[in-house]
């Protein structure tokens, strides 16, 4: 039996235990588990620095570099969001619905564990603890695969966790981290239908693709954000600039930052303008269309057809005039990812409109994309932002990671 399957026998036997604790003894899990994260500080560090030396040796990308680097204040912060966690109200058990049937049988359907949940995910050492704080408070067992670049952070961090976990009372092995960064491990674990109930993916659009495509678990799709800012003819150009250069600068390399500017042509040669001069002072390296080009505000790279469709991850932007709200849908649902997008205006019914038809899990109205978090919008701790319709779609916070079934309490009704 392989490494792997043997790590997913343990996990489906510690679920079956998780599910039987209760609501105190997970929230008393999870306190010890931040506690654990502040006083082991040093060794996670110690860990994250030589992830962040073999990064900068092989020329890693700036804003991937700041998803990797942990300092005592972020540790702290993961911290606090593992605590937080614990107090939050619990949803399982909770009664969804309930009615009694015509022939007496009361029927409730209530919310339950998913059971074992597979993270697979790249340079984020938080999201180490995110999932197994999440799914600690859900009663699932959580099996994470953390990425090469972050390898020594996820595994100190994991197994910080899952001592205290164990210490505080959860069932061994309720969170496990695979050791080996091999591609032949993320092959099998996406094998294994039966004792992985889900996996996440969560990182970039490769990641997400090989998973969605070749995993024979079930998938929850994530996270892959070419997020747009369309600036509609109603817009205030007081308004729009500094939510542009929120969702485009604020954290760049984040799945909700903004990849691409649509600004209506009625009102371009006013609006536009200093909207590039200011994106391009804050350093933001902009592709545009021959009419944004045509503006001269700033030097802005002729955009391809393969720019409308990056998420670039990075201080890059795509620029394009459109006709109107129509052309600017049209635009987005043709190469946005239905992450989050924006339209920044001051009618009505355009707002309207733009709520009504574009494709994403999140859409705006005169806000920033960068809203698009589980802390943001009341969730606490996420374990990702799925773009996809089924089982969950936007953050995900507690109730994504449960599934429902139905109790039904007769007195000796058959059916005739």
């Amino acid at each position: 039996m392989t490494e792997i399957r043997q790590l997913a026998l343990r996990a489906r036997e510690a679920a079956r235990a998780l599910a039987r604790t209760s609501t105190a003894v997970r929230d008393g899990a999870l306190v010890a588990m931040a506690d654990a994260l502040r006083r082991e500080t040093a060794l996670i560090l110690a860990a994250n620095a030589l992830d962040m030396e073999a990064a900068g040796t092989a020329g890693t990308p700036a804003p991937l570099l700041d998803r990797l680097m942990l300092d005592a204040a972020r540790i702290d912060g993961i911290a606090a969001a593992v605590e937080a966690l614990a107090r939050e109200v619990d949803p399982i058990g909770e009664v969804v619905s309930g009615h009694r049937m015509p022939n007496g049988i009361w029927l409730q359907q209530v919310r339950v564990p998913l059971g074992v949940v597979a993270m697979i995910y790249e340079a984020r050492p938080n999201v180490t603890a995110d999932a197994a704080a999440l799914c600690v408070k859900t009663g699932n067992a959580a099996v994470l695969r953390g990425g090469s670049l972050a390898i020594h952070s996820c595994l100190a961090i994991s197994d910080v966790l899952a001592e205290a976990a164990t210490a505080a009372g959860l069932p061994a092995h309720s969170i496990q981290s695979i050791t080996s960064t091999d591609r032949a491990a993320t092959d099998e674990l996406m094998s294994l239908h039966g004792l992985i109930d889900v996996l996440i993916p969560r990182g970039g659009a490769g990641l997400i693709r090989n998973c969605v495509e070749n995993s024979r678990v079930p998938v929850i799709e994530t996270g892959v954000g070419n997020c747009h800012i369309y600036v509609h003819n109603g817009a205030d150009l007081d308004m729009a600039l500094p939510i542009v250069i929120n969702a485009k600068c604020q954290r760049p390399g984040v799945c909700n930052a903004a990849e691409s500017l649509l600004v209506d042509e009625s009102v371009c040669e006013t609006h536009l303008p200093p909207i590039l001069r200011a994106l391009a002072a804050a350093g933001v390296e902009l592709h545009g269309d021959e009419r944004t080009r045509s503006l001269g505000a700033v030097e802005v790279v002729p955009a391809t057809e393969e720019d409308w469709g990056t998420e670039y991850l990075d201080m890059k932007m795509s620029v394009k005039v459109v006709s109107g709200l129509g052309e600017a849908i049209e635009h987005i649902n043709t190469y946005g990812t239905k992450h989050s997008e924006a339209i920044i205006t001051g009618d009505y019914e355009a707002a309207k409109r733009f709520l009504d038809e574009v494709d994403a899990a999140a859409v705006y109205v005169n806000a920033s994309t960068r809203f698009t978090d589980g802390g943001e919008f009341g969730l606490g701790a996420e374990i990702g932002i799925s773009t996809q319709k089924l089982h969950a779609r936007g953050p995900m916070g507690l109730v994504a990671l449960t599934s429902t079934k139905y109790l039904a309490m007769g007195d000796g009704q058959v059916r005739p």
